[in-house]
């Protein structure tokens, strides 16, 4: 602890922290106990006998041995049991009745260790064997309260979460319970798993639909990473311990702690939290998910702008029409019409609901079938009303040349401009959406608007681009053909959504 800093404060490893405060509570010294009792070595915990110990000399020649650990490897090890007179013998019954405490202990969602002690004439004597039993401790590290909340939002996304925890089985299933695990859940303890290569399709498949794993191993760990990836499952694995480095490397995402992970966990993860929070792993899924949804409306909403250009200018090739579009038109319409909505589609917040639909295949592209699908129907439509806002100024109307190539490029800038709300998900509503709830949408589209009326009224540029003035009819035309790709994306939302 802090020298000065009070009980409970401290830093170090939580649970160290937590006996040392506990000790201090009852009275405790540690300062005085290293003097009269000084730390000779260290015995580091064995994951396999789940124990460590400290040794500290008693004496001239002996040394006085200190064991923690594993209550059931604490009681196994131990031959008499600490009295108000001394070492007793502890028999089946002992046994038994400290069993029955470790699991009441536990059941209450504690973290329980065992303690003893043993003298010793040399420091190279076995640590373990002939330990004295001094009791049980129980230590509360409740889940924090918004764990739960994580919990649920991840099941609802799709994502599986299964507990693997060093616990033993009754504290691992109170905990489980705590933050929204089935209460009636099974938890497999490591004793009984099986390496990989023995274990049978029926052992894989159990263990598959397994959701709590208590006192496993660092090794344990690792095969289950490797489990859940062989059976096709992206696993994304958290860890603190330096023992956790091996399955956070293996897993497809290794989340480290921050706080308290160790230097190597960090440097083995893909992802290091710096608040150690279950929710921020949440809150990063749905994030991931909001970005890729926007770079699929970007990267869609791009393409199909530039292929109506193509199928603009190629249809009026084929046909022997004029140029709708003149080369300086195309390239004002790119820098005008494409980038600032796209680049506002990539600054959404996305649809409220991101977190309420399943996990993505990790095969899939950034553009399904289905979105090269909506690229081709877009363009196309954008394409049509276009051409048919040109057709209609050289036929009907009776304009030149150069005023049907004005109306044309405004129908196709306004066409691409209402485009951007065809990009909403579907299912979103057709009003009030992440598209129309994006303030950087609306900007865009008002500065957009700003610049095409600039080319429109500035002399110099007008002449350029070899834009002349419009009547009322001819704006008239554009604006109700430039809205047409707007209404029959729409409508195809809604037709796909009710036939879903």
């Amino acid at each position: 602890t802090r020298e000065g800093a009070g009980v409970g404060l401290g830093v170090g490893d939580p649970m160290e922290i937590a006996l040392l405060t506990a000790g201090a509570k009852a009275g405790l010294d540690r300062a005085a106990l290293l003097r009269d009792l000084p730390e000779h070595r260290e015995e580091a915990f064995d994951p396999q006998a789940k124990l460590m110990a400290t040794w500290h000399r008693a004496g001239a020649d002996g040394f006085l041995v200190a064991v923690k650990g594993a209550p059931e490897a604490v009681l196994a090890r131990s031959a008499t049991v600490l009295g108000e007179a001394g070492p007793e013998p502890l028999d089946s019954a002992g046994r038994d009745a400290w069993q029955r405490r470790n699991r009441a202990l536990a059941g209450q969602g504690l973290r329980v260790l065992g303690l003893a002690r043993k003298s010793a004439d040399r420091d190279d004597a076995a640590p373990y064997d002939g330990l004295t039993l001094v009791g049980l401790v129980g230590l509360l590290d409740p889940p924090r309260g918004d764990v739960a909340g994580a919990v649920a939002a991840c099941l609802q996304a799709g994502i599986r979460v299964v507990m693997a925890t060093g616990d033993q089985a009754p504290t691992a299933r109170a905990i489980a319970g705590a933050v929204g695990f089935p209460k009636d859940a099974v938890a497999v303890e490591g004793g009984m798993l099986k390496p990989p290569g023995e274990m049978t399709e029926a052992g894989r498949q159990s263990l598959l639909a397994t959701d709590i794993f208590a006192r496993v191993s660092p090794e344990q760990k690792l095969d289950l990473v490797d489990l859940y990836q062989q059976a096709g499952q992206v696993v994304a694995m958290t860890g603190d311990g330096v023992n956790d480095a091996p399955a956070l490397k293996k897993a497809d995402i290794g989340i480290a702690m921050g706080l308290r992970g160790s230097q190597v966990a960090r440097e083995a993860a893909d992802m290091v939290l710096r608040d150690d929070a279950f929710p921020s792993i949440v809150a990063a899924v749905e994030q991931g998910r909001i970005i890729f949804g926007n770079i699929r409306k970007m990267v869609l909403y791009l393409l199909s702008c530039n292929l109506s250009e193509i199928l603009v200018v190629s249809v009026a090739a084929v046909g022997g029409l004029p140029l709708p579009l003149l080369p300086l038109q195309i390239l004002y319409l790119n820098l005008v019409t494409d980038v600032f909505p796209a680049f506002a589609l990539g600054a959404g917040e996305g649809e409220a609901g991101a977190m309420r639909q399943p996990p993505r295949d990790p095969r899939e592209n950034v553009l399904a079938r289905r979105h090269w699908a909506a690229i081709v129907g877009h363009g196309a439509v954008i394409a049509a009303a276009t051409l048919g806002s040109f057709g209609l100024a050289l036929g009907w109307l009776g304009h030149d040349e150069a005023t049907a190539v004005t109306m044309s490029f405004l129908t196709l800038a306004l066409a691409q401009l209402w485009h951007v709300f065809n990009m909403r998900d579907r299912g979103s509503g057709a009003f009030a959406n992440e598209v129309t709830r994006n303030p950087y949408v609306w900007g865009a589209l008002a500065l957009c608007i700003a610049l095409i009326a600039a080319a429109m009224r500035v002399p110099v540029l007008a002449e350029v681009l070899r834009l002349v003035p419009l009547d009322a009819t001819a704006w008239s035309v554009v604006v109700g053909f430039s809205v047409l790709p707007l209404l029959v994306g729409q409508t195809g939302k809604l037709i796909r959504w009710t036939a879903a």
